[in-house]
Formats: C-alpha cells, sequence, structure tokens
C-alpha cells in the first residue's frame, strides 16, 4: 500500500525524535484531506495521540509549541520534501515525484486489492461473521424497510469479505406464526395454484388482504387456529400446503435479489426454530430462568435488581413460543453451526429493545457469545412511493427506478449509442437509490425523493456511475497505445496532485467503515473523488498532448477509476461502462 510505505517512513523518522516504536506511532499518522485551499500537505502526526498526558489536560498553545519543537527536530530526506508546524500537528509534504511514483504503480499492481492489503488492516484477526439481513415475511408487504436492511447487510458482508473474513449470508424470513393459519384457510378458499407458481408474493398477498377482512367472523378465526395447530403438529396436509408457500416464494426471492446484485447462503425462517424454541424454554426453566405469570405466561427476568423491573416474554399462556424464543434457539443453533466469531442483525431501529433483551437472555443462560452479537439498525424512510401508489413489493421499487431513469437517459443527448439501455438503466437507478441512502448516518430517518437521488449532477449514484463511464471511455478511445514504462512523474499539476493525495487516502476510510460499519465514509470518498477526476479532466487533457505526458494522465485516470470502481462494488453498486 503506497501510504503505508509512506507512513512507515514517516513514523520511523519520528521514532527516533520521540523514543517510541514506529509501531505506536503508525496509527497516528494520517493522510491529509485535500481541500480547496490547495497546497496541503499530505500527512500529518497529531500531537495529541503521541504526548504522555494526552490531549484532555493539554493546551492549544501547549500543543503548538510541541509540534514546532519536533518539526525543529526533524530533517527532510528522499521521502519527506518537506515538514511544518500546525495546529497541533506536524504536517509532512512527500517528494512530489515519488508521490506520483508510488501510487500509480500501487493502485495498479494491487487492482481491487488496493486499500484493503494496507498495513492498518494488519492487527485486525481475520474472522468468521454470520449476518442476518432483508428478513421479509411471507405474504406480508416487503416494505422499503426491508430494502434497507438488504443494501446495509449487503454492504456489510461486501465489506467484511473484501478484508478476508469468511462470512455467511442469511435471510431470516417470516415463515411461521398465527399468520400462516389464516393464509392456509385464505389459500382454501381463495387461492389459485396457477397463479401461486407464477407470482407467488403477489397472489399470497392478495390472499392475505381478502382473508384478513374475513378474519373478524368466528367461524374463519377458529379455522384459522384449527390451520396453523395442524401446522405445528405436522399435519402432512397442512404442511405441503405451508412448503409450497415457502418454496415458491423463496424462488421469487432469489430472482429479485440478483436484480438488486444480493445472494444469501442460507435462507432459514421461524419455522425451523419452533421445535428447538421448545428446547430453549426446558433450559431456561432448568437454569431457573423462566417465571410463570399468574396468567400463565412464561417471563425472564431481566432487571438487575431482580424486581421484574425489566424482563421479557418467551411463552405464552397455552406454552407456545414467541418470537423472540425462535430467535433464541436460532441464534444457539448458529454458533453450533457455524462457530461463528461475530454475527450481526440488520434491522430497523424500532427493533433495538428486542435485540437487547435476546442479548441479555443469551448472557443470563451463560452464553458468553453474546457479547459478540451486534444489531447494527437503522432509522426510516419517509416518502418512498411508486407511481401505483405505495411499495408492496421490492419488484416495484427496481422497475420504478428502471423506468424512470430510462426516461432520463432517453431525454439527454448522449444515450443512443448504448448497448443495453434497460441493463444500463437499472445500474445506475440501483446505484442512486443506494447513494442516497448510505449518504447519512444508517440511523438517520430521512425523506426519499426520486428527483434529488436521480440527478446527473451533484451527490448522486448517477453522477458516480457518469463518472466511472467517463473514464472508461477515455481509456477505450487511448489506451491501446499503452508504453510499459510510463514515466508518471511529469504529473505536477495541482489538480493532479489532488487525485494522487486522495487516492493516499483510501485505506484510512475503508479502515473507518470497517470499525463502525457505516457506509457513509466511503460514500462521500468516492464523491469526492469523482469530482477530483472530473476537475482533472477537464485541466489535464490526455487528447492533444505530448505522448509521455498523455500516457501519464492516463494512468493517473485509470488508477481513479479502478479505486472508484472497487468502492462502488463494495457498496453494492454495479459499475457501468457506458452511459
Amino acid at each position: 500500500m503506497a501510504a503505508c510505505s509512506f507512513r512507515r517512513s514517516i513514523a520511523y523518522q519520528l521514532s527516533k525524535v520521540l523514543d517510541l516504536p514506529p509501531e505506536n506511532l503508525i496509527k497516528s499518522i494520517s493522510a491529509v484531506p485535500v481541500s480547496k485551499k490547495r497546497h496541503v500537505a499530505d500527512f500529518q502526526l497529531s500531537i495529541a495521540s503521541v504526548t504522555e498526558d494526552g490531549s484532555s489536560n493539554c493546551l492549544a498553545q501547549d500543543l503548538q509549541l510541541q509540534a514546532q519543537k519536533i518539526a525543529e527536530r526533524l530533517r527532510c530526506d528522499a521521502v519527506v520534501s518537506e515538514i511544518s508546524a500546525g495546529q497541533g500537528t506536524v504536517n509532512f509534504t512527500i517528494n512530489r515525484e515519488l508521490l506520483a511514483k508510488t501510487v500509480l504503480q500501487q493502485v495498479l499492481k494491487d487492482g481491487s486489492e488496493y486499500g484493503v492489503k494496507s498495513e492498518l488492516f494488519s492487527t485486525v484477526p481475520r474472522q468468521k461473521a454470520v449476518i442476518e439481513f432483508s428478513s421479509p415475511n411471507i405474504a406480508k408487504k416487503f416494505h422499503i424497510g426491508h430494502l434497507r436492511s438488504t443494501i446495509v447487510g449487503n454492504f456489510i458482508a461486501n465489506l467484511k469479505v473484501a478484508l478476508g473474513h469468511e462470512v455467511t449470508r442469511i435471510n431470516y424470513l417470516g415463515d411461521w406464526g398465527m399468520q400462516f393459519g389464516l393464509l392456509g384457510v385464505g389459500f382454501q378458499q381463495f387461492g389459485d395454484t396457477e397463479k401461486l407458481k407464477s407470482s407467488p408474493l403477489q397472489h399470497l398477498f392478495e390472499v392475505y388482504v381478502q382473508i384478513n377482512k374475513a378474519a373478524e367472523d368466528e367461524n374463519t378465526k377458529k379455522l384459522a387456529k384449527d390451520f396453523f395447530r395442524k401446522l405445528e403438529e405436522h399435519d402432512e396436509q397442512t404442511l405441503s400446503l405451508w412448503k409450497q408457500f415457502r418454496d415458491f416464494s423463496i424462488e421469487e426471492y432469489i430472482r429479485i435479489y440478483k436484480r438488486l446484485g444480493v445472494h444469501f447462503d442460507e435462507y432459514s425462517g421461524e419455522s425451523l426454530y419452533q421445535e428447538k424454541s421448545q428446547e430453549v424454554l426446558k433450559m431456561l426453566e432448568n437454569k431457573g430462568l423462566l417465571q410463570k405469570t399468574t396468567k400463565g405466561t412464561g417471563i425472564v427476568d431481566l432487571s438487575e435488581k431482580k424486581d421484574l423491573s425489566s424482563f421479557s416474554t418467551v411463552m405464552r399462556s397455552d406454552g407456545t413460543s414467541l418470537y423472540i424464543t425462535r430467535d433464541l434457539a436460532a441464534a444457539i443453533d448458529r454458533m453450533n453451526k457455524h462457530s461463528w466469531d461475530t454475527m450481526i442483525y440488520v434491522t430497523d431501529k424500532s427493533q433495538s429493545n428486542h435485540f437487547q433483551h435476546l442479548f441479555q437472555i443469551l448472557k443470563l443462560m451463560g452464553y458468553d457469545w453474546a457479547e459478540r452479537c451486534q444489531h447494527v439498525s437503522f432509522g426510516l424512510v419517509q416518502g418512498m412511493k411508486t407511481r401505483r401508489g405505495e411499495v408492496i413489493f421490492l419488484e416495484d421499487v427496481l422497475n420504478e427506478v428502471r423506468s424512470r431513469m430510462l426516461q432520463n437517459m432517453a431525454s439527454a443527448k448522449t444515450t443512443k449509442e448504448i448497448e443495453n439501455p434497460m441493463e444500463t438503466a437499472e445500474k445506475v437507478g440501483l446505484a442512486a437509490l443506494i447513494i442516497q441512502d448510505f449518504r447519512g448516518l444508517l440511523s438517520s430517518d430521512y425523506q426519499f425523493s426520486w428527483d434529488r437521488a436521480l440527478q446527473s449532477r451533484g451527490d448522486t449514484g448517477v453522477f458516480l456511475q457518469y463518472t466511472h463511464a467517463r473514464l472508461h471511455s477515455l481509456e477505450q478511445m487511448h489506451g491501446n497505445e499503452q508504453l510499459t514504462d510510463v514515466n508518471v512523474a511529469c504529473l505536477q499539476e495541482p489538480d493532479a496532485i489532488s487525485v494522487l493525495q486522495h487516492l493516499l487516502r483510501y485505506d484510512e476510510v475503508l479502515y473507518r467503515s470497517s470499525q463502525d460499519l457505516q457506509p457513509k465514509h466511503i460514500v462521500s470518498y468516492l464523491l469526492t473523488l469523482s469530482h477530483l477526476a472530473a476537475m482533472a479532466h477537464k485541466t489535464l487533457p490526455v487528447k492533444g498532448s505530448a505522448p509521455e505526458l498523455a500516457q501519464a494522465r492516463l494512468r493517473l485516470f485509470q488508477a481513479a477509476r479502478l479505486v472508484l470502481a472497487n468502492g462502488m462494488k463494495l457498496l453494492g453498486i454495479t459499475p457501468v461502462t457506458q452511459m
């Protein structure tokens, strides 16, 4: 990693002056974000992070003074061409020719691994991670929260895989419970086997809506109860109907997820844990954790003083399990099956309480690994409607974004020669959805807007795709005569330096995202990269320049495109080459 070799070199110099091992200094040296002011240094050492007493009791003037003292004792060398003291920092400028050579060589050599090979990750152990995400309910709406869960979970999985972890992606379907009693009765009354085969999600939803209208009727209620009881008792006919609902639904989900570029290693569901949840209840009882209320429901006391000020209900009065009991069984089962190091649940923040209880009960049961479970929560999205009305099926969203994008592309002047406009519109539209969603903190609610998401200028997924396509066509036009030993030392213009400085920071941005699992760091990095590349594209022409200069610039644009593509793929976006 280019940044690594520079950080190491600076750390080595500093270690002599500060009398600290270079290893301790590396994390305190960071690449400086590119600013409008230009002519900024490339790296800085934060004084507060290396002083004995830490920054809390250190005054700004002291830090300033320390920075000056350290800067005076350091010397420039073959790597560092300039050293200065800033506001509590020591700033380092890398030799300009070396900067261009090292960065471009590294990006083009590492390709898709650029950034992830960084020594920032050397202390991070490779782990087994289980990620549960998307998790829609069969026969109910696939609402926009499921879409968020799908793209957020996919991002976390992509990032972990890129960093060398072993990931199992699980879709935990809502495929059990009283609603299947209703659905079964509904299907017996209004169902159509052909429709079930051809569009299961749509048909089951329609049946569910119809039977719900009749659900007030005592007779229907009784029938639904009977149907579900038969399911729980493994009655063959009932189970075979339920299995059709599930199998056809999963087939259709797989097809739709494919359009999103998402796959799962496992489709599990609540149905798998109805028996195991009875074992969980026995375990709770044996450990003396299960208490019965006067109504006969089973609860677990979660309060510190054991005064029931906080408790979780784990069993109905008739002895059947609840959602949380099945989740307990699922967590234990996954540990036995995958022996994971970390398990992440991706759902909206309204479920925070549920997961807090889940992890607490697991801990009370004596499972220390509960500490390694994590709930990644996200806020709510308002205003996501398609032209047909509110979102009921994920497919509606995908079709909507594709048709709006096709319309926008048709009205732009440059779209005539695209080979596959439908596919391109889908990929660009998806980028628009993902970037609009990932720009802020995941926990924030936001107002969705089709117009804002699909703008071609501005900080959107469309702009990222457009930049990627432009850089790609630049390579297609001039890349055939690539020389082997290009001298990139001639890239000295401010716009070229800005791109190089920005490429230096990529590993730090990945590191930040890997620590807090927030995609926004990568999003803002890629948007800035696109703006800087667009700027350089204007001021540093390839066409008509001297061959050596043209080749060097081409290398710069190639490196920018590679990193842009890598980052987009992590976010779940497929870069397009024409637009």
